[in-house]
């Protein structure tokens, strides 16, 4: 799931894509944003099917061994358990993932090279030869071999890789949240009656997050010059050209957090931002940054400019 991180860092990048056009729309940039926000469940969903489609090519590949010029006892009589594991089964029934896999037009038939060349690697291992010569099958037992082809053999596929890259310009970032949504669907789903299984959901409290990232955006962006005051009255030894835009992002981003979210307190949003730093800005930006916005925090605290609902929410 998405937390309030993932959700900081989506307002970041498309703050920064904003601040790099030359249309300052700041409608349409809302709704780029809860498109990249959408676009991580996508993954999540393709991922599922991808799934489905490897355990469904054993009945293709049980048709092609028996049409063989001279098939073997085994090529007209194959193992085809993976097409009824159960884990799978309950997945295909469950009507949530029914209408989501309609909903993203999702098909990986339109590339059936790329998912035969999957199950062809996947008959390879030792861990799929162990999966078929078990007896019997629960639905519990039916997601280790499920664990397996997702964490062994697609994720450590360059062409799986490839195509969720061209498909997901956010791949190296939102498929860590993907990978713990599949984690957490496997986890969750216990109930062999399709009905009862909740996918996972894009995040904990999605009206109060969604309420957060696009406040949080919105209020960025109409605060912008005032923001770039309060930096600029606190940099005035620095050439502008000299502070990365994304530095000038993060601390308007943590100003606009400290002034206009009254439950998150003034030290969470702080270290939230200065993390973020670490991964989106220069090795020097943390301690420019920390700086900048302690200097900022204390003129705020200094013209009551921080309402906070709670006790010990302002204080570091």
């Amino acid at each position: 799931m998405l937390n309030r991180r993932h959700l900081r860092i989506k307002a970041l990048q498309n703050i920064y894509a904003w601040h790099m056009t030359e249309k300052k729309d700041t409608v349409s940039s809302q709704k780029l944003l809860m498109e990249s926000i959408d676009s991580v469940y996508e993954m999540y969903i393709r991922m599922l099917a991808l799934l489905v489609d490897v355990t469904e090519y054993t009945a293709i590949d049980a048709i092609e061994r028996a049409n063989k010029h001279l098939p073997t006892a085994e090529d007209l009589n194959p193992n085809q358990k993976l097409l009824h594991n159960k884990f799978i089964e309950v997945l295909k029934k469950n009507p949530e993932y029914s209408a989501l896999v309609n909903k993203y037009q999702v098909n990986w038939h339109a590339d059936p090279d790329l998912v035969k060349s999957i199950f062809i690697k996947l008959k390879e291992t030792k861990e799929y030869v162990a999966y078929l010569a078990e007896e019997g099958e629960t639905l519990e037992s039916s997601k280790e071999i499920i664990k397996f082809i997702f964490r062994k053999v697609l994720l450590k596929n360059q062409n799986i890789i490839q195509a969720f890259e061209d498909k997901f310009i956010n791949w190296p970032v939102d498929s860590e949240v993907m990978k713990g949504m599949i984690a957490k669907t496997l986890k969750n789903f216990t109930n062999e009656d399709p009905f009862k299984n909740k996918l996972t959901p894009i995040s904990a409290d999605w009206p109060e997050d969604s309420a957060f990232v696009k406040d949080l955006f919105v209020h960025t962006l109409k605060n912008d010059s005032k923001y770039q005051e309060l930096i600029g009255e606190r940099t005035k030894n620095w050439e502008s050209e000299r502070i990365a835009l994304m530095d000038t992002i993060l601390m308007k981003m943590a100003i606009c957090e400290m002034m206009n979210f009254t439950s998150i307190p003034v030290k969470v949003t702080i270290n939230e931002y200065l993390e973020l730093s670490k991964d989106y800005s220069t090795p020097k930006s943390n301690s420019f940054i920390n700086g900048i916005l302690d200097k900022i925090l204390n003129d705020l605290k200094r013209t009551n400019s921080i309402k906070k609902i709670g006790r010990g929410l302002i204080e570091e």
